[in-house]
């Protein structure tokens, strides 16, 4: 039986998920500082052929990456969460549907979708449960753009 601490810590870090995709979603990365990450986690998103490396470098990434998909959303689900104190694991599915840049003259951009895992590492701060790291795990990408398919 889960106690009530163990209740609250598993619905905060299922908020700071949330919070995390929201961010994304509303391109406000500069955020992730105060209100997802530790000052010294790091972040691996080469599954999909991003950045690997700490805050900083992820945020310049996001900054300059996400300019190409006008809109996206994360959809956050099965998160499985497993406490240890003032730590925790967790593994949390995404799927993530993106659209690129339209062309020219046209209204939409290409519509394709990205399924993964994020297998994070998290801790108890005086802010609050933050993020210290997460990594990536691909499951599939389906009607991926051109620039995807280069090697």
């Amino acid at each position: 039986m889960l106690t009530l601490q163990e209740i609250s810590d598993r619905l905060e870090i299922q908020d700071l998920v949330w919070r995390y995709s929201e961010i994304i979603d509303t391109k406000d990365f500069d955020k992730l500082r105060d209100e997802v990450f530790t000052p010294d986690a790091f972040i691996d998103y080469s599954a999909f052929g991003g950045s690997k490396g700490d805050l900083e470098t992820t945020i310049a990434f996001l900054h300059k990456a996400m300019k190409v998909f006008p809109h996206h959303q994360h959809m956050n689900g099965n998160i499985q969460i497993k406490l240890d104190g003032d730590r925790a694991t967790g593994k949390v599915m995404c799927i993530n549907p993106q659209e690129c840049e339209p062309k020219s003259g046209e209204k939409w951009g290409h519509i394709f979708f990205c399924g993964l895992w994020y297998l994070d590492e998290y801790v108890r701060t005086p802010a609050g449960w933050r993020i210290r790291k997460r990594v990536e795990d691909a499951s599939y990408v389906y009607n991926a753009p051109a620039f995807m398919q280069q090697s």
